[in-house]
């Protein structure tokens, strides 16, 4: 009898063991997977294949997996780019503004495209904050297919990861808060001058369906159908992006605000009830007031939001926020830890051979260790 107890005893032992063993592994394999690194560019078509096939070379050694690229979203410039980039052996994402046209020769032929301000104002010819804030209303048929258009356009280009959207908002309902000052602006509540879409199709399609005008609401933003409706405005021109992306066999990505809740307050943006592949929130501490810890907590706000929703996560950093190579190891290292797909960065122009060096570092250590180093 004392030998069987002892034999239980043992193999209680052994099983314990075994199960923490699995338990360390489990843990420890959470780091064995593949953490890109990407950067924004802007390319422009007066400048030749060969001197940005040099550039290419040099993002490429550095540590560098892909490009989003800015062509201004034509597509033959594109096809031009991706075949530079792919011959270095980068990844390439078609990056297009969507509902922010500055200056689109197209669109301003048609001042009706535009959003409207409470205040009565339209953005074709009244711009909040900056000269270059000039929206397109989603909700408009000719906007819509105009700026899906475009996307079509990149994605019939052979070679790319995805089409990625930016400017897939409204305009800032809130500015960050760091930016503020830049504009000398106090943000407290929603105002009329930075609350759109009040043009007649938007508020005649609402009212259709809430038997509302939210012309005529004391405090608009405290009516949850009407912050919805302009949300879920925005969240239909990426879901039909995303059928236009899949019927080319191609991925949709977008850089968005930092996490779903505060994209939706400032921007009316809710990214994690989208139909998308992977998203770029911009954890741009700086424009904050924030410490670089920061990208830590957003990074896992970002992820646990879409658990199970079968969306990856890349955390984008602005460059000009870091004093040194040091700080950006510690930004790539907290949006690794809590469970980023990659880093990309803004922009290009702004990778020193310093940030170069902290990349090759860290990708060393990922295929040496399989965990951060």
């Amino acid at each position: 009898m004392k030998l069987y107890k002892l034999y239980f005893v043992l193999t209680c032992i052994i099983l314990v063991s075994c199960s923490r063993y699995k338990t360390k592994k489990v843990l420890s394999n959470r780091y064995d997977v593949a953490f890109d690194f990407g950067t924004w560019v802007s390319v422009d078509k007066d400048i030749s294949s060969d001197v940005y096939k040099e550039d290419f070379k040099r993002y490429k050694k550095g540590g560098i997996d892909e490009i989003l690229v800015n062509t201004q979203a034509n597509p033959s410039e594109l096809e031009r780019i991706v075949t530079v980039a792919k011959e270095v052996g980068l990844k390439v994402h078609a990056w297009v503004t969507v509902m922010n046209r500055p200056n689109d020769s197209i669109a301003l032929k048609h001042p009706d495209w535009y959003i409207v301000s409470r205040e009565g104002k339209s953005c074709f010819d009244t711009r909040p904050y900056v000269d270059y804030y000039q929206w397109l209303c989603p909700i408009k048929k000719a906007s819509r297919t105009y700026v899906l258009n475009l996307v079509e356009g990149l994605a019939k280009v052979p070679g790319i990861e995805s089409v990625h959207l930016d400017y897939i908002r409204f305009p800032d309902v809130f500015l960050p808060v760091g930016l503020l000052g830049k504009y000398n602006l106090k943000q407290e509540e929603e105002v009329p001058e930075f609350d759109f879409c009040y043009c007649n199709t938007c508020v005649s399609r609402f009212e259709s369906i809430h038997h509302k005008n939210p012309k005529n609401m004391v405090t608009p933003s405290l009516d949850i159908e009407w912050e919805n409706f302009r949300l879920n405005a925005i969240r239909a021109v990426v879901n039909d992006a995303y059928v236009i992306a899949k019927k080319y066999q191609k991925k949709l990505t977008a850089a968005v605000f930092p996490y779903p809740e505060m994209a939706s307050n400032m921007v009316r943006q809710r990214w994690d009830k989208w139909n998308i592949d992977e998203v770029y929130p911009m954890v741009y501490h700086g424009f904050y007031n924030e410490e670089i810890d920061w990208i830590a907590y957003v990074t896992k706000q970002g992820v646990e939001d879409l658990l199970g929703k079968n969306i990856g996560l890349h955390t984008a950093l602005y460059l000009p926020d870091f004093s040194s190579k040091e700080e950006l190891k510690k930004a790539i290292n907290y949006a690794r830890i809590n469970g980023a797909k990659g880093v990309a960065f803004y922009d290009g122009k702004n990778l020193k051979e310093d940030y170069f060096e902290v990349i090759i570092e860290i990708k060393e250590g990922i295929n040496k260790w399989g965990k951060l180093n």
